[in-house]
């Protein structure tokens, strides 16, 4: 199997699970490779070494520069934008030249997709939101277009907020809650849908293995949390306060057009993933916390 994103919070847990099942696992770096076990590709040019993937039964796209690792100025729009769809496109496009094509093609996609959902629950066959998220990942999972019209099987799986101690929103807020300056966010009224590390890369390999199963699927827990809640959670898990509230127009003025997105609601329901089979491990938000603190 081929992973793009492999040195990511997500991908490095997946190799990491692959690789101890038996898995030859081929990850698509950067620069130059090192090892027998890596593959040069460059996102923004359109290149893949489509010869490191011959006998691949599966290419994983999980690449992409992260969503909060900045203030989101035009030039950083562009670059969330560029390393999604310009990677995606050509991944697809190497798939899909491959005399013998991989069995699946897997990727990864984001509950931003649906925009702000309110108290409104939502599942994969809600439209896309309003907004600068829903729109990147409209062009995003559309970008998969040439390994779907090749007939490689293309799943979209839309990812929630990861709850992982060593990277993304997780990494950042179990230092603050740690430190007793953990708080809600605005008036705490917002679902943040959320799945734990160990949920996702059992979600992830589900979808490999499920060859039923294509086009969108919602990588979320089946019990969405406001964020009043999960603060709450999060304070009992840790024994820790939970008494500093970040005010909507603090959020504004420090992250810009991003604290839209942060104060935003999404409830989203994983119906797909659960009409499948799958089972979650943590299905609630302490659960997850707990297990990400392993």
């Amino acid at each position: 199997m081929a992973v793009a994103g492999a040195s990511g919070l997500i991908g490095t847990a997946l190799a990491r699970s692959l690789a101890a099942d038996g898995h030859d696992v081929v990850r698509l770096v950067r620069r130059a490779p090192r090892t027998p076990d890596e593959v040069r590709w460059d996102p923004k040019k359109g290149y893949v070494d489509t010869a490191g993937l011959v006998g691949c039964s599966a290419v994983v796209n999980l690449a992409g520069a992260g969503i909060g690792d900045h203030r989101w100025t035009d030039a950083y729009k562009r670059e969330l934008r560029d390393s999604r769809v310009l990677g995606t496109a050509a991944l697809a496009a190497a798939v899909a030249s491959l005399d013998e094509p991989p069995r699946v093609f897997l990727n990864a996609s984001a509950i931003g997709y649906y925009g702000d959902t309110g108290q409104h629950a939502v599942d994969e066959s809600a439209p896309a939101g309003e907004g600068f998220l829903p729109a990147l990942c409209v062009e995003w999972e559309a970008a998969t277009a040439a390994a779907q019209e090749a007939g490689i099987r293309t799943v979209l799986a839309r990812n929630g907020l990861v709850v992982g101690r060593e990277g993304g929103a997780w990494g950042r807020l179990f230092p603050l809650f740690r430190a007793g300056l953990g708080g809600r966010l605005g008036d705490g009224r917002q679902y943040w849908s959320h799945i734990s590390l160990h949920d996702e890369v059992a979600a992830l390999r589900h979808l490999l293995d499920t060859g039923t199963l294509s086009g969108p699927v919602n990588l979320t827990a089946p019990h969405p949390r406001t964020n009043r809640e999960v603060t709450a959670a999060m304070g009992r898990v840790l024994k820790r306060p939970t008494l500093l509230t970040a005010p909507a127009p603090a959020l504004r003025l420090v992250l810009g057009e991003m604290a839209g997105d942060v104060l935003g609601s999404q409830r989203v329901l994983p119906k797909r993933l659960l009409e499948s089979g799958f089972v979650f491990a943590f299905p609630d938000i302490e659960d997850a916390i707990r297990a990400a603190l392993r």
